[in-house]
């Protein structure tokens, strides 16, 4: 099999655990099988590198950052390069290069006092660049030649620095041109995660999180058997184990609820990351690093539909509920066009929607930090209707959270949302707002922050998602 292996910051976050996914590459590859591995930066290294940039352009820089992030780094490559001196060389004076651009790049912020996102995808996505060296140097010291490649070879995207989108032709003939050849001679490529670049070469990053992306990315592009994501628990579970103590691992879900507990909240996998390996039916698979033996979830096109129509439930917290509302609303045209159209040219995703037949009173949630400019932007895009009165207020409320029910066969059975709101409502949890697409793989709740942890415990008591599935 073609294997596209993923490791994330945990399991990539010191020089042991470096070490311990060489292990697992090397492994594989000696079962027989064609391994790429896609790499994360060290745990905390892209934050660092993020908050060094933005206390730049404040005016403080120091070299004290540069050195807490050579250190570790040049300690990896000596504690697992020891017997190959002229790659040990050559990891360390790419890493005192790297460091060099970073220090030239935050010295230019502190003159400039501007921080592009352009300037920032150039600065956040160092982390993975410093990685993939060092555990290229691991696998080659258990004895499978590799070598590291930045994404930037492979991938070409858009121009939307901070989340940019895969051109998949151009990308799928370059990863093939660079990559197939060296996995014909039994190499084991190690690629930067999260970072790609334009069709000019300027580097682009796929957002965070994105190192899931760049794998399901380079595994479509090769026409990959599987997916394997590496990250610090067992899989996806049916919800989240802070919240719900008794949530279990699922051993098996499909695309489409993977992509929708992504979505909403999931945190084991990037919500984009089902969308390239949907379209040829390339499994991915949950797996724990830290507890390898264990069997993780697979994500595939069927997955196992649960018999009780709901698989998981699931929340996210730091949004915001924007509310457009009036009276004079009702039979204006155009009022939710222009609406979503100013949020849309702000670039703010809207994770929910919900509007009464009334039309008294439109609704939708974006992420917090984008709500202030989000309400800046229709306000002024809405300015005749509210000063026609056809809208009366548009308002922000920060004190809520989504709560997303989620299952493929859900489609088509009754009562699922019965059972929801009786078990909202036993509880004493007030639902705010609904949403639920023709689907029907998803019922959306809003419900206050304070309330949001009871309302999971509460759903997934009710349909008894501690039981597996029959």
């Amino acid at each position: 099999m073609l294997i596209v292996m993923k490791f994330g910051g945990t399991s990539v976050g010191s020089a042991e655990r470096i070490g311990q996914a060489a292990d697992l590459a090397v492994k594989a590859a000696k079962e027989g099988h064609k391994v790429v591995v896609v790499t994360s930066a060290m745990s905390g290294v892209t934050n660092k590198l993020i908050a060094a940039a933005q206390d730049a352009v404040g005016g403080f820089y120091h070299k004290t950052v540069s050195d807490d992030l050579h250190e570790p780094h040049r300690q990896a490559i000596h504690l697992l390069a020891p017997n190959d001196a002229a790659r040990r060389r050559e990891a360390i004076e790419s890493l005192r290069l790297r460091i060099e651009r970073f220090e030239t790049l935050c010295k230019g912020l502190t003159m400039v006092r501007e921080l592009t996102q352009r300037t920032l995808d150039a600065i956040s996505g160092l982390g993975e660049i410093l990685c993939a060296p060092i555990l290229s140097c691991a696998i080659a010291e258990r004895g499978v030649a590799s070598r590291p490649i930045e994404a930037t070879e492979l991938i070409v995207t858009d121009d939307q620095f901070g989340q940019a989108e895969p051109l998949m032709a151009e990308t799928r003939q370059q990863t093939r041109d660079k990559l197939t050849p060296l996995l014909e001679q039994g190499e084991i490529p190690v690629i930067t995660g999260f970072i790609a670049a334009t069709k000019e070469g300027v580097q682009t990053t796929l957002g965070r999180g994105g190192s899931d992306y760049t794998a399901a990315i380079i595994g479509a592009a090769l026409d990959a058997d599987e997916v394997w994501i590496w990250t610090d628990v067992d899989g996806v579970m049916t919800a989240n184990p802070g919240e719900v103590p008794e949530a279990r691992t699922m051993r098996e879900i499909s695309y489409s609820e993977a992509s929708e507990l992504a979505y909403y909240g999931a945190k084991v996998l990037h919500h984009k990351t089902i969308l390239p390996v949907y379209k040829q039916g390339i499994p991915v698979r949950i797996l724990n690093s830290f507890n390898p033996e264990n069997s993780g979830t697979c994500i595939s096109v069927e997955g196992r539909p649960s018999e009780r129509g709901v698989k998981a439930v699931t929340s996210i917290r730091h949004v915001s509920l924007i509310t457009i509302s009036g009276k004079g609303m009702q039979g204006i045209p155009g009022i939710a066009a222009k609406a979503l159209g100013a949020v849309a040219a702000e670039r703010a995703n809207i994770l929910m929607i919900s509007q009464a037949s009334s039309e008294n009173n439109i609704c939708f949630v974006v992420n917090s930090p984008e709500a202030a400019r989000v309400l800046k932007a229709l306000r002024s895009a809405l300015e005749l209707d509210l000063m026609l009165g056809h809208i009366e207020d548009i308002s922000a409320d920060d004190s809520i959270a989504v709560v997303a029910v989620v299952g493929d066969r859900m489609q088509g059975t009754p009562g699922i949302a019965g059972k929801v709101f009786d078990a909202l409502g036993s509880s004493g949890v007030n639902v705010i707002a609904i949403s639920q697409g023709s689907s029907e793989r998803n019922i959306s709740l809003i419900v206050a922050e304070s309330e949001a942890a009871e309302a999971v415990r509460a759903i997934h008591r009710a349909f008894e998602l501690d039981q597996p599935s029959q």
